[in-house]
């Protein structure tokens, strides 16, 4: 298939990469807010939590829209997939993603370790969107005349 009858694509996997990355980031400040309530016992906001779950399915939504994408687009252009790193390490990322959102449902006073596993899992995540965003940019460089 011909680049610019997917044009609208990439468009929209720019717009989704760049608000994945900005959920990424609010789910860091209202996590670290959530932390330093829990660690100093204080009051959190009602909201917090809720709007903690809400960016992160966000975020879930967002990743799971770029895995799409990347398929349709790889499939459409080259026909196959796996034409550089960017395949291995955005499943990758889609796999800590998926594990960070599992593993938040999970977090209760019973299962403490569960909320170790979720901050660990983003504080690896951070390392792969920095990754897959470098990779990124190296596959958009391939579709761009």
């Amino acid at each position: 298939m011909n680049l610019p009858d997917f044009i609208w694509l990439w468009k929209i996997a720019a717009w989704s990469m760049g608000l994945s990355l900005t959920a990424y980031l609010l789910l860091g400040m209202s996590g670290v807010w959530m932390f330093y309530s829990r660690i100093f016992r204080q009051q959190r906001p009602d909201w917090l939590r809720p709007f903690h779950y809400l960016i992160g399915g966000l975020m879930v939504a967002l990743v799971l829209l770029l895995l799409a994408i990347g398929i349709i687009g790889t499939l459409g252009h080259y026909g196959s997939l796996g034409h550089s790193p960017h395949l291995p390490i955005g499943l990758a990322v889609v796999a800590l993603v998926l594990l960070s959102a599992g593993s938040a449902t999970q977090i209760s006073p019973r299962r403490p370790w569960v909320r170790y596993l979720h901050v660990g899992t983003n504080i690896v995540l951070l390392v792969g969107f920095l990754l897959v965003t470098l990779t990124g940019w190296s596959v958009v460089q391939k579709y761009l005349p």
